[in-house]
């Protein structure tokens, strides 16, 4: 947290500027907010999402998936309905993402770590949180052209 009177300019504590005590307004005007329009098409995006579901493209799913930007995977192993298990994981190992996400739901479960060494094995990088904040985070991804999948349990 700044001290009252500060702003900073490009996130950076050690750029710090005085602001103006008439305005309250930086002295010294910051960079401007670039916006880059993002084109997905072809590639599979998260539409929505919510309790007991996931969008892709527009079409609903109420079962767990795995989705990449050109890979959608609806048949989740009936012994893992309610969670992340090991063929999974598999699964999601032999996509070549750069990154995996794994969704768990509406909580934050863990996956054993014994669960996770085939992604630890194949040298990927994995990020375990709720199904609301992967399917957040995976539309960032696919907007930056990373090889990422995702596997997301409603």
């Amino acid at each position: 947290m700044l001290p009252e009177g500060l702003f900073h300019r490009k996130g950076r504590l050690d750029e710090a500027v005085p602001a103006n005590p008439k305005t309250s307004q930086p002295e010294t005007p910051t960079d401007p907010l670039k916006l880059h329009l993002s084109d997905t098409t072809g590639r599979n995006i998260i539409s929505g999402y919510g309790q007991g579901y996931s969008e892709i493209n527009g079409e609903r799913h109420v079962a767990p998936i795995v989705v990449g930007p050109s890979h959608l995977d609806t048949a989740w192993p009936a012994e893992e309905k309610h969670d992340i298990g090991p063929q999974t994981i598999r699964r999601l190992a032999s996509l070549q993402a750069e990154i995996v996400l794994i969704g768990t739901g509406p909580d934050h479960r863990f996956p054993a770590p014994a669960t996770l060494r085939p992604l630890v094995e194949a040298g990927l990088g994995f990020e375990v949180m709720s199904t609301h904040a992967a399917c957040r985070t995976y539309n960032i991804l696919v907007a930056e052209d990373r090889k990422v999948a995702a596997a997301l349990i409603p």
